[in-house]
């Protein structure tokens, strides 16, 4: 199970060293529950990641305002533990909050924007274009 992204800055703020970053994103990705195999499909495949990467967005209609869920996976480490990062974030948001959650500025403030290639920084802003259009659809729909 995933740590709550408060726990997640924490974690990246304790640690001085990239390779000890590094390790660490690895293993969220390795926390991610497994997506089963019929999410692994072209629905829920990120276009523009060099690695394959699948995001599901589930939509809790219970409350006053729609709130979202995510599921995630990718057939690379580092790029699951980018994903692991994202969910944390953004995950049980509403809608509306999701699309103006600043993802940018947290993979800044732990360090990621500088210490990714850029192949891996181009597929973290298309997973998080992907989750913050998905926000809108569901907002603008509510």
């Amino acid at each position: 199970m995933l740590p709550p992204i408060d726990e997640i800055v924490s974690n990246f703020e304790f640690l001085d060293e990239w390779d000890d970053r590094h390790q660490y994103l690895m293993e969220l990705g390795r926390k991610l529950p497994p997506l089963p195999e019929e999410a692994h499909s072209e629905a829920n495949r990120v276009r523009g990641c060099v690695s394959q990467v699948w995001l599901e967005t589930q939509v809790d209609r219970s409350g006053p305002e729609p709130r979202l869920h995510f599921r995630g996976d990718s057939d690379a480490h580092i790029t699951k533990g980018v994903v692991a990062v994202l969910i944390a974030f953004f995950d049980g948001r509403t809608a509306a909050e999701a699309a103006r959650a600043d993802a940018l500025g947290l993979f800044q403030k732990l360090g990621l924007s500088e210490h990714l290639t850029a192949q891996r920084s181009n597929g973290a802003r298309a997973m998080m274009d992907r989750i913050r259009a998905d926000a809108e659809g569901v907002a603008a729909a509510a």
